[in-house]
């Protein structure tokens, strides 16, 4: 990718850009590009710069920032296309929200300051998935260097996806001999008891969750294979009570909805070699009125403890269908609304 840089000429001219990129493989430069430049109309929405299309060259004009944040999403998406990668509209967002804080000054081990930006990337032989939010760089990147992670926040922020994706890689690189995913068998008010059928029927609604994204990250026979051998273990949290688990990728999920004996429990299960992330939404308990959440406990009680990280997701951060976003934004600032105000 080849850039030329100039400035606009009028009122204001100091702060107007014109840049002119151009991309050597016009076929991938029509990826880039997008059906009908969508991907270009979209970098145009979110950063308000004018982005034309012209063969395998695009025009940038406009505040002399945010042009130079849409040259960095394109040449970033370039590399990832150059990498053999397909790209789409939750690809390009998520480059943008990157170019975009590496202005911001966010401390983030995975941006350069000049430069390509280099994001953090979890690889298996079926996919790879790059970080597409400043925190999703840091979660990566946390689950890479610490044996414990904590990953909190909403629906939507890839907490659980990116957890099972970064066992799925461990098993793979033969970093571990086995992964095993946890959920809590409480939800909404519901019981075990309530639901037919034997214990493996009862409790698999409760982590279909876990198997779609290890179905997502590994070939199915593969998963099929690993289960029958327990390579792959997928249990209620009740069934991790007496073990040591060690040379493995251990994932809690649903992690609001323990208890504190129940999270004291989990955690203390960590073996030699074990890599363990424990994912939940403080906003989504499901416990009995009155009942303290574990991990809520847990972020409290081992906040400063050497070795273990946490990582807080908010309504930024979601990368579903936008109206998820929106979604979730409305009832953070509805709680902030009802929140009781401390008398001073």
């Amino acid at each position: 990718m080849r850039a030329e840089r100039g400035m606009s000429p009028g009122s204001g001219a100091s702060d107007m850009a014109h840049i002119v990129l151009t991309f050597d493989d016009n076929r991938l430069a029509a990826a880039l590009f997008g059906k009908f430049d969508e991907h270009l109309a979209l970098i145009e929405q979110k950063l308000s710069v004018d982005a034309r299309a012209r063969g395998n060259l695009v025009e940038l004009r406009g505040d002399a920032l945010a042009c130079e944040q849409a040259r960095r999403t394109l040449d970033m998406l370039y590399a990832r296309l150059q990498g053999g990668a397909e790209i789409q509209t939750s690809d390009v967002e998520g480059a943008i929200r990157m170019a975009i804080a590496q202005d911001d000054q966010l401390v983030l081990p995975t941006l350069e300051k000049k430069g390509r930006l280099a994001l953090a990337q979890i690889s298996t032989r079926k996919r790879t998935i790059h970080a597409r939010t400043p925190t999703q760089d840091a979660y990566m990147r946390a689950m890479d260097r610490s044996e414990l992670v904590f990953g909190v926040g909403p629906a939507g922020t890839g907490k659980t996806y990116l957890a099972v994706a970064h066992a799925a890689q461990l098993l793979e690189r033969g970093q571990v001999e086995r992964i095993i995913l946890s959920r809590p068998a409480v939800e909404a008010g519901e019981r075990l008891g309530f639901l037919p059928g034997d214990m493996k029927e009862k409790v698999d609604p409760y982590l279909r969750p876990l198997y779609d994204a290890l179905y997502d990250m590994m070939p199915a026979e593969k998963v099929e294979r690993a289960l029958a051998a327990g390579a792959i273990e997928i249990a209620p949290l009740a069934f991790m009570r007496g073990r040591t688990l060690t040379n493995a990728a251990v994932i809690l999920d649903e992690a609001q909805n323990t208890t504190t004996m129940q999270m004291k429990m989990f955690l203390t299960r960590l073996g030699e070699n074990a890599r363990m992330v424990v994912t939940g939404d403080p906003s989504q308990i499901d416990l009995p009125p009155g009942q303290k959440s574990g991990l809520v406990e847990a972020l409290r009680i081992l906040e400063g403890v050497s070795g273990i990280v946490s990582v807080r997701f908010n309504a930024k951060d979601v990368v579903r269908h936008r109206m998820v976003q929106a979604i979730v934004e409305a009832y953070e600032a509805d709680a902030t609304l009802q929140r009781p105000v401390t008398p001073s």
